[in-house]
């Protein structure tokens, strides 16, 4: 059954599986491919304003698109009807998985666990290095998308014995009123919800989004603004209001830097970042850095040496982090989980697999007692 999630298939092969397998109820309606598929307008969009009869603004991101009838937003995700915006996403899954939570990354909530991973089509970034460009980078009626209702994945995810929920692979604000039903359905039923995300949402939605959330992913792309500009086109400073807000609303939250070579990768800037997140979110949130491979539209670079990821995380350890990894190298010591007070391996990892945990339901350290922060049991 696993095997069969983790793995993209065609829609072929899909309902194939499904029948064999006895699971076609995972399968309510597969939409059209981009040839001539409509445009589904059923979820009324949380955050806008009219503006007039026949222009409407989105208020969910930064961008804050204005839109009349028939325009589409940034994010490919929403359009104005009759009045009233859309989100053109909802209940359309374009990528269903079960990962292990190490993927995320998280390593400090839940280590070990399966998790129940959803997406659907559309980004309010433009990343030039996305590895999941094929759906981010798309509309809906472009992907191939299962019709997932929210009861459902929450049926799915306590069937295969996932304790969590991730809206994850593209950008999850973009999908924000699916990603809500979802988890406020997932909380009712006992589940933890997981959000990772390039944090550029409005501060309204990040409050309302907090009261569901148990942990987070942000990807803090850069500490510059002309990166952000350049290479995203994204907003530096929502981000890291994101960042406090979850922070403040108690979401267990993790933080991955992917380290591009020639551009992100000065260490004075990552000194800043790293003095940044002890000042403003705690010296026990764990930062990772990731090795860049490239893909995309920056296949000329090359992948990331990984001196530079040591001397970024020695960086980070300088600046008084005590949870610093390195990722995307498997089998690197700094994968492996620290204890600050002994210093021994508590949770040790290869790649996505834990080999070994010295670490009670508790967080405390089975060597000394020491209490690691995260979310264990």
């Amino acid at each position: 059954m696993r095997s069969f999630l983790n793995k993209r298939i065609t829609r072929k092969e899909f309902f194939k599986k499904s029948f064999l397998l006895g699971i076609s109820s995972l399968v309510l309606k597969v939409t059209e491919a981009f040839s001539g598929s409509k445009v589904n307008f059923k979820k009324e969009a949380s955050y806008y304003k009219k503006i007039d009869t026949h222009t409407i603004q989105c208020e969910l991101c930064p961008r804050r698109c204005i839109l009349a009838e028939g325009q589409r937003s940034f994010c490919r995700a929403r359009e104005p009807k009759e009045g009233k915006l859309y989100s053109l996403v909802y209940g359309l899954a374009c990528a269903v998985h079960i990962d292990p939570i190490e993927k995320k990354p998280l390593f400090h909530f839940l280590p070990g666990t399966p998790i129940y991973s959803i997406a659907t089509a559309g980004c309010n970034f433009r990343c030039k290095y996305c590895q999941n460009w094929s759906i981010s980078q798309y509309p809906p009626e472009a992907t191939s998308n299962i019709y997932l209702k929210p009861e459902e994945i929450v049926r799915q995810a306590k069937e295969r014995d996932c304790p969590s929920i991730a809206y994850t692979y593209t950008e999850p604000s973009i999908f924000y009123e699916y990603m809500l039903d979802t988890a406020r359905l997932a909380k009712r039923y006992g589940l933890k919800n997981m959000y990772h995300s390039n944090g550029s949402l409005n501060p309204k939605p990040v409050e309302e989004l907090s009261l569901y959330l148990d942990g987070a992913n942000i990807d803090l792309k850069a500490f510059n603004q002309k990166f952000y500009t350049d290479i995203c086109s994204g907003y530096l400073d929502t981000v890291l209001n994101t960042l406090k807000i979850l922070k403040q609303n108690k979401v267990w939250l993790e933080i991955t830097n992917l380290v591009i070579p020639t551009l992100n990768d000065d260490l004075k800037e990552i000194r800043q970042m790293c003095l940044w997140i002890k000042e403003n979110l705690g010296k026990d949130t764990p930062l990772h850095f990731s090795r860049f491979w490239p893909q995309y539209k920056l296949t000329y670079l090359y992948p990331t040496p990984l001196e530079i990821l040591e001397r970024a995380r020695d960086i980070a350890l300088e600046c008084g982090l005590d949870f610093v990894y390195i990722g995307n190298i498997p089998g690197h010591p700094a994968e492996n989980t620290y204890c600050p007070n002994c210093r021994r391996i508590v949770i040790e990892r290869r790649g996505f697999s834990v080999l070994n945990k010295q670490i009670d339901e508790k967080g405390l350290c089975k060597f000394c007692g020491y209490g690691l922060p995260g979310v264990w049991a």
